[in-house]
């Protein structure tokens, strides 16, 4: 008999890529979604689609209950910092009571999948220079409501590993880059070079590119996954990262380089986000310990981002 998973926030870039790393395992699919579904038409007829929001109790209780799933795969959530300061109450539904919600029907109901909880880095929040690169260790300092709830995420999985002894394990993700994604400024370059591209447009509008970051592609994070559900320990919380950092102004030049047209770059001060961490990488090494490692070159992961966006043209 198969072995069974629910991916909460299957419609979403992540959730969508484990779908397909379920279906390639032979473990049967139920996705989760709530509005979005384009990530998903793919795999439409090999997996089983719910449309539910995770903040709904009863609804969340009843589909644990009915699918006793091996593995639940908790994506689903509000996931950017800019919304949850317009909407903070929609921001703590979604990612602390959505999960409140799902560890409770496991509990309630005598369950013992694996629970692979997808918290942030966003919860370590503000960071001093003699704390990077960044360890599972360091001290939660959130600084928006996106990270307090990711901070919540976080805590409540511990609490309920601890309490009721729920396999659990805690990714705190780093960025994630790849084809499906969108909001962040890969994708969003990328976007823009696939349509200065086609002639639709005639600049890439870019924010600060002073910041340095690290990038996971998605393959590796979704490898990560994979291993961490078969060898990390329970209740623990492991940094999903690359651990090298890249700064955004290589980023671009990378992006830039890539294109098939010339490209003019242009600042627009309207998309410099205050508050941002000058650099902001992890340490993967407890990650590193169960034999993952990165794989994917940087410079392929662009490519792939950057065709993706042109095949939507």
């Amino acid at each position: 008999m198969a072995m069974k998973a629910i991916v909460t926030g299957a419609g979403g870039f992540i959730g969508s890529h484990i779908v397909d790393s379920c279906l390639a395992k032979g473990v049967d699919v139920v996705a989760t979604v709530h509005e979005k579904t384009s990530n998903l038409d793919h795999a439409k007829g090999k997996i089983k689609i719910v449309e539910i929001d995770v903040a709904d109790k009863e609804k969340i209780e009843k589909l644990i209950a009915s699918e006793k799933p091996d593995y639940i795969f908790h994506y689903a959530a509000q996931s950017f910092v800019m919304p949850s300061w317009a909407d903070p109450e929609k921001t703590v539904n979604s990612n602390i009571k959505g999960t409140l919600n799902i560890l409770e029907a496991v509990r309630k109901n005598n369950l013992n999948p694996v629970i692979i909880l997808a918290c942030s880095s966003a919860a370590y929040g503000l960071n001093y220079p003699d704390e990077i690169p960044i360890k599972e260790s360091k001290e939660f300092r959130p600084s928006s409501p996106y990270a307090v709830s990711k901070a919540a995420t976080d805590y409540l999985g511990f609490a309920y590993w601890r309490a009721y002894g729920l396999r659990i394990i805690r990714l705190r993700i780093f960025n994630t880059i790849g084809p499906r994604k969108t909001g962040s400024a890969i994708a969003d370059w990328s976007q823009q070079v696939a349509e200065i591209e086609k002639g639709k447009r005639k600049e890439l509008s870019v924010g600060s590119i002073e910041s340095t970051v690290d990038f996971t592609d998605i393959k590796d994070h979704v490898d990560a996954v994979w291993a961490l559900s078969e060898k990390g320990k329970w209740g623990e919380a492991y940094n999903i990262c690359s651990g090298t950092g890249r700064k955004m102004k290589d980023v671009l030049d990378s992006i830039t380089r890539l294109a098939k047209v010339p490209v003019k770059v242009v600042q627009d001060p309207s998309r410099i986000r205050p508050g941002d961490d000058p650099i902001f990488v992890g340490d993967n090494t407890k990650l590193r310990s169960l034999g993952w490692k990165p794989k994917v070159a940087f410079e392929d992961t662009l490519k792939e981002t950057l065709n993706w966006w042109r095949s939507r043209q």
